[in-house]
Parts: C-alpha cells; sequence; structure tokens
C-alpha cells in the first residue's frame, strides 16, 4: 500500500506540474498574439503613412509617374494583405515589416529623382528665361536699328532730293516768240533751273510737268499719261528727259496747246521727278 501511495503521488505531483506547464504556455502564447496585435496595428498604420508619402509625390515626368503609380498600387496591396493576415502569423508580419523597409528605400529613391528633375526644370526655366531676356533685348536693339536705319535712309533720300528754282511759265506763238495773249499762244514752255546736290544721284531724270488751268482742270493729251507719285498714279501735262550731273542744270518742257484749251487767269505749274515734287509756280494768260 505505501508502494500504491507513493506512485499515486508522485503521479499527481506530475500531472500538477503538466497542469501548470499548459497555462502557462497558453498565458506565454496569449501574451505574444497581443504583442503581434499590436506590432500588426502599428505596421498598418505605417503602410498607411508610406502609402501617403507616395500619393505626395508628383511628376510631370510620364515615364516616372507610371512606376509611381505601381509602387502606389503595391503599397496598397500590401496594405490590403496586412489587414487580414492573423496577427499569430508571425513570419508573415515579419516578412511585411522587411517589405515596408524595402518599399521606404523605393521610395526616397523616388524623391531624389523628383528632386533631380525638379532642379533641371527650374535650370531650363532660368535658362529659358534668360533666353527670351536675350532674344526680346535683341528684337528691341534690332527695331531700334531699323528704326535708326529708316530715319537716316529718310535723311539720305530727303537730301538727295532734287530741287528746283526760277520756274517760270510762259506762252509761245506758232513762231516760238513769247506772248501771254491766248489768241495767239499755240505753245506753253516751262522753264526752270536744277540745284546743285553733290549727294543726289547723277544720270538721265524724267521731269513731269503738270499744268493747272484757272478753273482747276488739269492741260493734258490723253489720260493715260501717267506717273506714280506717294503710291497714286497722276496725270501728266508734258514730261521730258533730262541728264543731271549734279550742278545747276537749266531745263524747259513744252505743252502743246490744243485749239480753244486756254482761258483766262491765272495757272499753275508743279514739277515731278523720282516719285517727288521738286518744284512749282505761277503764271498767267489774258
Amino acid at each position: 500500500m505505501k508502494k500504491n501511495n507513493i506512485i499515486l503521488i508522485i503521479a499527481g505531483v506530475i500531472a500538477l506540474i503538466f497542469i501548470g506547464l499548459y497555462f502557462n504556455s497558453r498565458s506565454e502564447m496569449a501574451e505574444m498574439e497581443e504583442v503581434f496585435t499590436e506590432e500588426k496595428e502599428l505596421l498598418i498604420t505605417e503602410y498607411q503613412d508610406l502609402y501617403t508619402d507616395f500619393d505626395s509625390l508628383r511628376s510631370n515626368n510620364t515615364e516616372l509617374e507610371q512606376q509611381l503609380q505601381q509602387e502606389r498600387d503595391r503599397v496598397a496591396q500590401l496594405q490590403d494583405e496586412l489587414r487580414t493576415v492573423k496577427a499569430s502569423n508571425a513570419r508573415r508580419i515579419k516578412e511585411l515589416q522587411t517589405e515596408l523597409t524595402t518599399m521606404r528605400g523605393v521610395m526616397r529613391s523616388f524623391v531624389f529623382q523628383i528632386d533631380s528633375l525638379n532642379q533641371t526644370n527650374e535650370k531650363l526655366k532660368k535658362d529659358n528665361e534668360g533666353m527670351r531676356k536675350q532674344i526680346a533685348s535683341a528684337r528691341k536693339a534690332e527695331a531700334e536699328l531699323k528704326e535708326q536705319n529708316e530715319a537716316l535712309t529718310g535723311k539720305v533720300q530727303l537730301a538727295a532730293r532734287l530741287e528746283t528754282r526760277d520756274v517760270r511759265g510762259t506762252g509761245l506763238t506758232s513762231k516760238e516768240k513769247e506772248s501771254n495773249k491766248i489768241s495767239r499762244i499755240t505753245k506753253l514752255k516751262v522753264s526752270f533751273t536744277i540745284l546743285k546736290n553733290i549727294t543726289s544721284e547723277t544720270g538721265m531724270r524724267t521731269v513731269y510737268l503738270r499744268i493747272e488751268r484757272p478753273d482747276g482742270q488739269l492741260l493734258m493729251h490723253s489720260k493715260n499719261d501717267t506717273f506714280k507719285f506717294e503710291d497714286q498714279q497722276l496725270n501728266f501735262s508734258a514730261k521730258r528727259s533730262i541728264e543731271y550731273g549734279g550742278q545747276e542744270t537749266p531745263a524747259y518742257i513744252v505743252y502743246d496747246v490744243d485749239s480753244g484749251e486756254l482761258m483766262n487767269g491765272e495757272y499753275g505749274i508743279e514739277l515731278f521727278t523720282d516719285g517727288e515734287l521738286i518744284g512749282n509756280g505761277k503764271f498767267s494768260l489774258n
């Protein structure tokens, strides 16, 4: 009986030991599961922060933006998996922690690339702005130079323009004698002197004569007799080619009068050449 009692005591002690180990193990497991649950919740928060960081990154570079979107989708996928994984699955949670570290490294790489592109774009903007200013400055200088050249050209043209003096009109009879009596006149002669101008081009010049009657009617033989003046075509009474050598040059132009064309009163004279009015005058007939 003593032997049996000893066996029973030993068995009871062993049973108590196993019961104690069981409850202790369950307590440790509960504590570990609680720790894993906390780690899981913390990891979910870190993934959420990582997704926010990725979502804040933007790039005008199409290829880089596509890569960013792929990484955002990857973070969202891992975050969804983390929410469904059991807290007791320590191995997978550990893998997701490692993946989080990797994704953070990827994000830092993107931040560096975007900063580099932004710096490059900023430099290009400054370079473009500088180039635009240079172009604007060059255009302004060109416009000013053009304006100066036009002004200089105008001065040169003005200096080279011919002028006349002693513009005189008179009537001629059939015997080439001067007369101011309409009944005797067959021709009108306009004489003048072209002034000296060393800046003007030498050579043959066509001088056009316009004679207006007292009533304002232009004396002419054909409406087709025209010349260009200030972007318009004017009729002329008569014309003549005169050789000009830069010195004072006396000249005259004759207009053949048609029967009944003349009238009493004061006549106006205008002389043109090279598209410019070079002289005018008046004379009277009775």
